[in-house]
């Protein structure tokens, strides 16, 4: 579904991104581990439109998808939940949803409809808090509401940054097991996670970057490649 080839991307003259291969099969969950400021949100904003890559080649579903403008690429099926959330101030929970219509421009208001409904049968907390102000919601409730704007749209490859940082544990369950929901509905996922242990239970693979390069790549099932990857990342 996703291959990348020699990736480069700076931000100004910082060389972030520093040559990174990549083939992500459909339906597969894939875990991007690393310390602090190595490149994991950088190669998927890269990814997803939100910053043009120096060189290199990113093709979707057969298409190249590189230095496509970011509302493009969301509406070829890619969905981006970045780390910040970027949750609208000024808009309700579910006129923040709605903004994930604009992903799926040719969807008629019948499905629109019945889209909404999903998530709100699938989120509800976010149900309860349609009329309230996104901004106004607890961090944990933030996140659902991110996660829930991208799902909205039904993306075939879900990229999804830091989904835990600063959640209480009930929370960061909680979105695990959309994760794997996601998962399980054919949906592929490109995964940045600090807390790697929680993320490598929901990943079939991963890969270790360091300095905007892949030192390393796994299985997340076998235990050896697993006890390597804490060892190349940790402090």
């Amino acid at each position: 579904m996703l291959a990348i080839q020699n990736l480069h991307t700076y931000y100004g003259t910082s060389h972030v991104i520093q040559g990174i291969d990549l083939n992500v099969d459909q339906g597969a969950v894939i875990g991007v581990f690393g310390r602090n400021g190595v490149g994991k949100s950088t190669l998927l904003k890269t990814i997803a439109g939100w910053i043009r890559p120096a060189q290199g080649e990113i093709v979707f579903n057969g298409e190249r998808i590189h230095g496509q403008a970011a509302d493009r690429i969301a509406r070829k099926g890619v969905g981006f939940v970045p780390e910040d959330r970027r949750i609208f101030p000024g808009l309700t929970v579910e006129e923040n949803l709605t903004l994930g219509f604009l992903q799926v421009p040719r969807r008629s208001g019948a499905d629109n409809s019945a889209a909404l409904r999903r998530i709100y049968d699938r989120f509800p907390r976010l149900a309860e808090r349609r009329h309230q102000n996104g901004t106004t919601l607890s961090g944990g409730e933030q996140q659902m509401l991110a996660m829930a704007r991208v799902m909205i749209g039904e993306p075939r490859l879900l990229l999804i940054d830091e989904p835990s940082e600063g959640l209480a544990p009930m929370i960061v369950a909680d979105l695990f097991a959309i994760i794997g929901e996601m998962k399980q509905r054919g949906c592929t996922i490109l995964l940045v996670e600090q807390n790697v242990p929680q993320a490598l239970t929901a990943c079939d693979s991963f890969i270790a970057i360091e300095r905007g390069r892949v030192i390393r790549a796994g299985d997340a099932s076998n235990k050896d490649d697993c006890e390597r990857l804490m060892q190349a990342i940790s402090f």
